[in-house]
């Protein structure tokens, strides 16, 4: 059977899972009365919520004689470590870009490491249905993004086809009967090659994607670069300096069929299969046949750049919400995860009930905080920290930096720049992306962006979009300044009373509304002032025997600020910590008596 492999790439929300879907049902791979859900490939929970593909997953379409590889890439930076890797397992790529959008950063990021592995890429303007669709504009933008990326002739001579992801249909031309999906289907068969492979070589295969399974343990998918390999047979593991790491034993080969993985006893050069049975074998390893020498070329993993310790929970209200909250089984979890997530790296720190988490941005570590606690753990998360490294030459300390790309209405460009300076970006470009909106690029420390998103959010009224790469290291560009208010402290414990919030509101926005469980140090809005203050949200109202209309009158609440998991991490200073159960986000101080924190502050300012 011919054999394509392809990779679609597309910015976060442009459509492409929507699109491999319509692609699963029209190949027959769902029975037409078959109940599938929507997304099929964002199959995790919170894939499904925030509509964004945070796994890279691999499926695979029979069209007519050949089958079909599809790998869906996710398209946010923040997980952007495992696009790399995919690349080398495919042929081809199909670039899916939204017809009023146009390309977008992902896009070029992704795109460029694509164009530079010598792929040929298919370009599909999907949704040409909106009413602000300019798909003939959105084709020579296209274009000069390959220009710029350094496409060569053939790569820049790419077919392009018009779709609608969502009901199912693209052709080559806007005049198309839209129909079906048959003209991506034959395109890919006719424009991707097959793979190349040498079935008499001996096994090799790179290790691409990682996952850990109850069952199987460690499962490791990549693409079969020589050779052939079945069930039972011993193999070994090279790193990418050729060192052994370990031999061991194929326990299970899984193919992707549809949606399905099926067990094979054999399987060949150029397919993309899952294998399981190694124990400390982990992506971009080599696995091979015993008597192989050299490993695979591989990408090197991207290094975090930002750090949280997740601790044990240790407020009054410990253990009450969750049945996870001992510090050995937070550990093993997060250890789990380190094993199938190679962006992450844990760490346990001195005092043994707490675990320095190291990935590569604050919603990559959302996420895996969002996960832990839907299943059930109590955790008090710090504020993210940025991992610094020391110059190879100078020993001078250098500090992430990410490329921040920006689009706005023109009249909210000047508090973008405004704002980004202050947090040492440096604008690097500024240009018309058409409707009245500017394209703003900047050079930022990874430091200056934690928390902004809201603000940027608040400044634009909710219409300017935000997206941010991993650019490199620079040398440390300085004190940034952090928040400008202090915080509303609880003094006592109880259930807050709505009397006592409503005097509270003139001193600044609360978090919190009426009949609310508070502890002494947690935090419950925000001061006006710059500075920290304890107030008594559990005073109720003298009872006199003095009736007017005026004193009874109904104590009516502005509705408190609530906050999201990554919005209070942002928001919390270093004396700060969230504290995460599976029902409540508090926000509280790191040392709750009121006595300690003085201490601490006078040693800190005799420091």
């Amino acid at each position: 059977m011919d054999l394509r492999n392809i990779a679609i790439i597309a910015h976060v929300d442009h459509g492409k899972t929507t699109l491999v879907d319509a692609m699963l049902r029209q190949s027959g791979t769902f029975r037409e009365n078959q109940q599938v859900a929507e997304r099929v490939m964002d199959s995790n929970d919170l894939e499904k919520e925030r509509g964004i593909t945070i796994l890279a997953k691999c499926t695979s379409v029979q069209w007519k004689n050949t089958r079909i590889n599809i790998v869906d890439t996710p398209g946010h930076a923040d997980f952007g470590g495992e696009v790399e890797r995919i690349l080398s397992m495919v042929d081809g790529v199909v670039v899916l870009v939204d017809a009023a959008e146009g390309p977008m950063p992902q896009t070029k990021f992704v795109t460029g490491k694509a164009l530079a592995l010598g792929l040929r890429p298919i370009v599909v303007i999907n949704k040409v249905d909106r009413g602000d669709a300019r798909p003939h504009q959105v084709h020579d933008e296209v274009f000069d993004l390959f220009a710029a990326l350094d496409a060569n002739d053939r790569q820049l001579d790419f077919p392009t086809l018009f779709a609608v992801g969502r009901d199912g249909w693209a052709d080559d031309s806007l005049e198309g009967p839209r129909k079906d999906l048959s003209a991506l289907f034959d395109l890919i068969v006719a424009h991707v090659p097959a793979p190349e492979h040498d079935l008499d070589a001996p096994f090799t295969m790179l290790a691409t994607t990682l996952e850990a399974d109850p069952y199987l343990g460690r499962v490791l998918t990549g693409r079969i670069h020589s050779g052939t390999v079945k069930l039972n047979q011993n193999v070994k593991s090279l790193a990418r300096d050729g060192s052994l790491i370990e031999q061991f034993r194929i326990a299970k080969i899984l193919a992707y069929r549809g949606i399905e993985r099926t067990s094979l006893d054999v399987a060949e050069a150029g397919d993309i299969v899952a294998l399981a049975g190694m124990t400390k074998t982990t992506v971009a390893d080599t696995i091979c046949a015993t008597d192989v020498t050299e490993a695979l070329h591989a990408q090197p993993i991207d290094p975090p750049t930002l750090a949280m310790t997740f601790s044990v929970n240790d407020s009054p209200l410990a253990g009450q919400e969750g049945d996870k909250v001992t510090s050995r089984v937070i550990g093993a979890r997060l250890l789990r995860e380190a094993e199938s997530n190679v962006a992450i790296r844990i760490r346990e720190t001195e005092t043994k009930d707490a675990f320095e988490v190291a990935g590569r941005g604050e919603l990559q570590l959302g996420v895996l905080i969002e996960t832990m606690r839907r299943e059930g753990f109590e955790l008090s998360i710090s504020r993210p920290r940025v991992l610094f490294k020391a110059g190879e030459a100078s020993g001078e300390r250098l500090e992430p930096i990410e490329e921040v790309f920006v689009d706005v209405d023109e009249e909210f460009s000047g508090v973008v720049v405004e704002k980004m300076s202050l947090r040492k970006a440096e604008m690097t470009g500024m240009r018309p992306s058409g409707g009245g909106k500017l394209r703003i690029t900047f050079l930022a420390p990874s430091r200056g962006l934690i928390g902004y998103h809201g603000e940027f959010l608040t400044d634009t009224r909710g219409t300017g979009l935000m997206n941010r790469i991993f650019h490199g290291y620079a040398p440390y560009k300085g004190p940034i300044e952090g928040r400008r208010n202090g915080v509303l402290i609880s003094n006592g414990a109880g259930e807050t009373v709505a009397y006592a919030l409503w005097y509270l509101e003139e001193r600044g926005p609360l978090f919190l509304g009426a009949g609310v469980k508070v502890y002494e140090g947690m935090i419950i809005g925000e001061h006006s002032r710059g500075n920290d203050l304890e107030v008594n949200p559990l005073k109720g109202k003298q009872l006199t025997n003095i009736r007017t209309t005026s004193k009874d009158e109904a104590v009516r609440l502005t509705p408190p600020r609530r906050m999201s998991l990554e919005q209070a991490i942002a928001y919390i200073d270093d004396d700060e910590l969230v504290e995460v159960t599976p029902k409540n986000i508090r926000l509280r101080k790191r040392l709750l008596d009121p006595n300690e924190r003085k201490r601490a502050s006078r040693q800190k300012e005799s420091v």
